[in-house]
């Protein structure tokens, strides 16, 4: 088998050329701000038509049984949700990039699942809450997120990618996505969310990462707190 062959075998690899936001024929998807950029790689990044899985700690074993997503912190009314009650939701569709701060990009993702909006206003937030700690499966990884990203239009927490559920690897059943910051801060195998009112330093924030991680401010984004 060539290494072509491999590749047109993979069922993520993108053949074809990312399309513009108006060219999304789908009623009431949401679209991601970003992609009407006129140049939709931010500066140092490059793009990738695969889809590279990048983790802390490799796939953790997950019971979809047991699984549960919770909401705590600074809101009005704690929440948790088994895997059949997430799914029942109300759901929406955003089309977004998709930037890892290694240095690629990849362009023109459908994502599917609940916006982070719904879960917030179910939930309702404090006044005081101003950050969001994103709490993953795998081996207590977090990361922090700021809360106005969090309820950005086009951050929700995925269960489809392109139509199709995650895969374990990428993070599956539900990861979060925040299409406006670097990929670490979409954390896969997500488990609940906490609201604080202090930022609070995750997993790749404590080694160093940026508190936010924009990648399209300053000269190559914000990969690390000394950048």
């Amino acid at each position: 088998m060539s290494f072509l062959d491999t590749l047109i075998k993979d069922p993520e690899y993108q053949s074809h050329e990312p399309r513009k936001p108006e060219e999304i024929a789908e009623p009431d998807v949401i679209i991601s701000p970003d992609t009407r950029r006129e140049n939709r790689i931010p500066q140092g990044q490059s793009r990738t038509k695969k889809w590279p899985v990048l983790d802390a700690h490799g796939a953790p074993p997950i019971d979809l049984a047991t699984w549960q997503f919770e909401v705590d912190g600074l809101i009005e009314n704690p929440l948790k949700f088994s895997l059949d009650e997430f799914m029942q939701l109300p759901a929406v569709k955003v089309y977004a990039d998709f930037h890892c701060v290694t240095r690629w990009s990849r362009l023109d993702n459908v994502w599917t699942g609940v916006s982070t909006r719904e879960i917030a206003q179910r939930a309702g937030i404090k006044p005081e809450a101003k950050f969001v700690l994103a709490l993953a499966y795998d081996y207590g990884w977090t990361t922090n997120v700021p809360i106005e990203y969090f309820l950005n239009d086009d951050s929700l927490f995925a269960f489809l990618h392109d139509g199709q559920p995650i895969p374990l690897e990428h993070g599956g059943p539900v990861r979060l996505i925040i299409p406006q910051l670097y990929a670490w801060k979409s954390a896969k195998w997500v488990r609940g969310v906490r609201f604080l009112s202090e930022d609070q330093a995750g997993f790749w924030e404590e080694g160093g990462y940026h508190m936010r991680g924009n990648p399209w401010v300053g000269s190559d984004g914000e990969r690390f707190r000394w950048s």
